[in-house]
């Protein structure tokens, strides 16, 4: 088994790619200010001893060295050894929305990664529970059965996106319904909850007649709604650039709104708690005292209990990547300077 036993440094590549674009950016800039002066290869030729190629190569080493510095922070690790466990939880399978409403920013970033930032902490903070991930829109999809391991968890809700579903609505009763069926398959569990994470805005189904469904085999349900009751405009990128926003048959701008009664109602009829987020991060407080509180049942599962870390190969790396750039020099080479390279016959 794979994993980053420190996954939060990765998040300091942002920083490589914000380098990187700064210095196309002024690459751009610089070529721009000389043709100016006329032709650029000419004029590049004349203004400077310095090679662009070869300040290109550097910049290139330099950023990968960095980048692959980061990842070696982030200490690679590889499972080496399985061994039988014993365990005490319960089964709680959680289903993510993943419609394009869920694209709204009225929670920064997006509901959807405040959402998947939600279930990350809910991650962290449970003892010995086995968890499962259904996504869905206007079909559901069992993403990650049932597991008491939970780094596959972190690292399957780490890829999830909009581009994986392939029918767009939203059908929270389907959602319920996958979970109902997938947790009914483990008899050895004596309690069984479901998490659903939505800005509640069904079309397809009736999920709180579903949700009845649930109950009568012993499932909870708890719902956490996702979004601003007075609603969001739903954005369109193309190319990961924002080029607007959802518009009607009739060119009007579409506003999504959370339906927060009808998650409340699927909550109360399945003995659950149901949790609004408006603004920021849910509080999942009273949901994770709610859980440690239900029946567990104990369980064998399979972990890894000694893990491998490769970081020093990583660092290795970056380290050979700065001794080569300590060796490439930013002049021009003085052997292509004598060729002619722009056709010039006088020269």
């Amino acid at each position: 088994m794979f994993k980053f036993e420190y996954i939060e440094h990765l998040y300091l590549l942002f920083a490589v790619i914000i380098f990187v674009a700064l210095y196309i950016f002024s690459r751009i800039s610089r070529t721009r200010k000389l043709k100016k002066y006329g032709d650029i290869s000419l004029v590049s030729q004349l203004a400077s001893e310095t090679s662009v190629a070869k300040r290109n190569i550097k910049f290139i080493i330099i950023s990968l060295a960095f980048a692959i510095i980061i990842f070696g922070l982030a200490n690679p690790q590889l499972g080496t050894k399985l061994v039988e466990a014993k365990r005490e939880g319960i089964d709680l399978m959680i289903a993510l929305d993943l419609s394009n409403s869920m694209k709204a920013e009225d929670i920064a970033p997006s509901r959807l990664e405040r959402a998947k930032l939600s279930i990350s902490n809910l991650i962290d903070n449970l003892q010995g529970d086995r968890i499962g991930l259904i996504v869905f829109a206007g079909d559901a999809y069992l993403q990650l059965p049932i597991t008491a391991d939970y780094s596959a968890a972190k690292l399957f809700l780490s890829s999830i996106d909009y581009d994986i579903m392939p029918v767009q609505g939203t059908a929270i009763g389907k959602a319920i319904d996958l979970a109902t069926e997938s947790l009914s398959k483990e008899e050895n569990s004596k309690t069984k909850a479901l998490l659903i994470i939505t800005d509640g805005e069904n079309h397809d189904d009736d999920p709180v007649e579903l949700a009845r469904e649930a109950v009568k085999k012993n499932i909870i349900i708890h719902t956490i709604g996702i979004g601003s009751l007075e609603g969001a405009p739903i954005p369109i990128y193309s190319n990961g650039i924002k080029s607007g926003f959802l518009k009607d048959n009739n060119g009007n701008v579409i506003l999504s709104k959370a339906d927060a009664a009808t998650l409340e109602k699927i909550a109360t009829v399945a003995n659950g708690k149901f949790i609004m987020s408006t603004d920021g991060e849910p509080n999942l407080t009273g949901l994770l005292s709610d859980i440690s509180k239900m029946e567990k049942t104990e369980f064998e599962t399979k972990m890894y209990a000694d893990y491998e870390s490769y970081f020093q190969y990583f660092f290795a790396a970056a380290l050979l990547l700065l001794v080569i750039d300590l060796f490439i020099s930013e002049k021009k080479s003085k052997l292509l300077s004598k060729f002619n390279l722009y056709g010039d016959k006088n020269a």
